[in-house]
């Protein structure tokens, strides 16, 4: 018998382009052709989310940045009472930091490692140097980026460096963001990888979700007995303004919005659609964390039990609870 917490969506993601600045070794997004949304398809849609429960908003890439109108679309999302998170490569940032200020309930920096060298290669870019200076600015305006910090089996040793250099000193949480495997790109972590990462998981100012290491000792998602919640958690919005199901990764069925989201989410055959997350012959052994982050989230089961502490953690550091409850 499940049992339910919340039978709405709680996050969207928002792609504002897939385009990106960066070419990282570990996605594949940058390389797809990529619109940039429109402003007032963005304003009817995140109306239509406050009305389907959604509470978070992600507005997400590609590198999220490099979309003009960024700082309208958060305006617009704060007024509506949304939390709402940027993941950015920090490229940009500098130029864009004054306008960003205070939009932004959790902002991340990604790094993939502290070797100048070592991080360029991994982004297929020059952009450590734009890192560096952004955690600058962001201190001198006042505000608290997060550090995310993409796990492979080959840099965890480097995780002790970047929390004793950026995160400790600068008061800074440290997200551990466990890679994982879609599209042929990505990779597993060994077990040893996982019990180190376990260990981190206990210090102060760092977040890892233990969900996320529970479900890979477990083999990932198991589609004769799903713990997937992607398409109903969940709701992700293409740059061609469509409904993507059951999520981004996968991507089965892209949904023209045309401003009518709140009833298209409602119909029935998007429901019977959604009631198929995690049982797809591809959601076979899935650990994409974004997608079971919100998973754990919805329903009580053991995975919500790891993934409490850690939650709780996080957004009481972040200030972000209260929105939540």
């Amino acid at each position: 018998m499940r049992l339910i917490l919340k039978n709405k969506p709680v996050l969207c993601n928002y792609y504002v382009t897939y385009r990106c600045n960066a070419k990282c070794s570990f996605c594949d997004i940058w390389e797809k052709p990529s619109p940039y949304v429109n402003f007032d398809n963005v304003k009817q849609n995140l109306k239509d989310l406050k009305r389907l429960g959604v509470q978070v908003i992600d507005f997400t890439g590609g590198e999220p940045l490099l979309h003009r109108e960024l700082p309208q679309f958060l305006d617009y999302a704060k007024e509506l009472g949304f939390i709402t998170t940027v993941t950015t490569n920090a490229l940009l940032y500098p130029k864009m930091a004054e306008k960003l200020k205070g939009k932004i309930d959790m902002l991340h920096f990604s790094l993939d490692s502290p070797v100048e060298s070592e991080h360029n290669e991994s982004r297929g870019v020059a952009l450590f140097k734009q890192f560096l200076e952004s955690i600058e600015i962001a201190k001198k305006i006042g505000e608290r980026p997060d550090i995310l910090f993409t796990v492979f089996s080959h840099n965890i040793h480097q995780i002790e460096e970047v929390y004793q250099t950026y995160c400790l000193p600068n008061n800074f949480m440290l997200i551990l963001n466990p890679v994982f495997e879609y599209n042929d790109v990505g990779s597993k972590l060994d077990a040893e990888s996982l019990e180190i990462l376990e260990q981190w998981g206990k210090k102060k100012l760092v977040y890892l979700n233990q969900g996320f290491i529970e479900l890979r000792k477990d083999g990932g998602n198991h589609i004769e007995k799903s713990i997937c919640r992607a398409g109903s958690s969940s709701i992700v919005i293409s740059p061609e303004n469509e409904l993507v199901l059951p999520c981004y990764h996968l991507g089965l069925e892209n949904i023209p919005i045309n401003n009518q989201l709140y009833s298209i989410w409602n119909k029935e055959t998007v429901q019977e659609s959604i009631k198929l997350e995690g049982k797809h012959a591809a959601c076979e052994g899935c650990t994409i964390n974004c997608y079971m982050q919100t998973s754990f989230a919805t329903e009580i089961s053991k995975y919500w039990l790891s993934a409490l502490p850690s939650t709780l953690k996080y957004n009481l550091a972040k200030g972000t609870w209260k929105n939540l409850i």
